[in-house]
């Protein structure tokens, strides 16, 4: 059993948990908002941060500096089309993009979807813990002791780290909760 590749693996999980809560709408911008957003120009898909800059000027409000102003409308058609429910307003290659208000059914419909992040990631790390029980299990060479003691260690890995998700979710769900 190697405890780094286990610490490793779990942490990756946890890492994974983290991008997909930035990418979760609270009542503040983030640049992250905008990252599932691609812009249809010059006959491909592209990722909105390889057609301009993305910014947060205030705590409400989004701009992308385009950088091709031949680029600005479809930029603009991508973000009013991606379904995050902004509605994006072209000044020249700036596009502002007000982040509006969210109501309290949609904030306890983000909150749910941040409890499945966090199941997700959970499972992603008993999964770890499984593969690990296994390994020792298969290990001829250790004697009982050691099998129970590695077991113990890699149990209180786990605990350890779904306490970390725990506290991540409920750090989330306060963030999204507040008006």
């Amino acid at each position: 059993m190697d405890k780094a590749d286990l610490t490793r693996r779990m942490d990756g999980a946890i890492d994974n948990l983290k991008t997909e809560f930035s990418g979760l709408r609270t009542g503040r911008a983030s640049v992250a908002m905008l990252e599932p957003v691609v812009v249809d120009m010059y006959g491909s898909k592209m990722p909105l941060n390889q057609v301009g800059t993305v910014g947060v000027p205030e705590p409400r409000l989004l701009t992308v500096q385009v950088w091709d102003a031949g680029a600005t409308q479809a930029v603009e058609k991508a973000i009013r089309e991606s379904g995050l429910g902004l509605n994006p307003q072209a000044e020249g290659t700036l596009i502002r993009v007000p982040v509006p208000e969210l109501n309290e059914e949609r904030r306890k419909e983000i909150t749910k979807v941040a409890g499945q992040y966090a199941e997700g990631a959970r499972v992603a790390i008993r999964n770890v813990r499984r593969d690990g029980m296994d390994d020792i299990k298969k290990d001829g060479d250790l004697s009982e002791d050691d099998k129970k003691r590695l077991e113990k260690e890699v149990q209180e890995l786990t605990d350890q780290k779904v306490k970390v998700i725990d506290t991540m979710l409920s750090d989330k769900e306060k963030d999204i909760m507040t008006v």
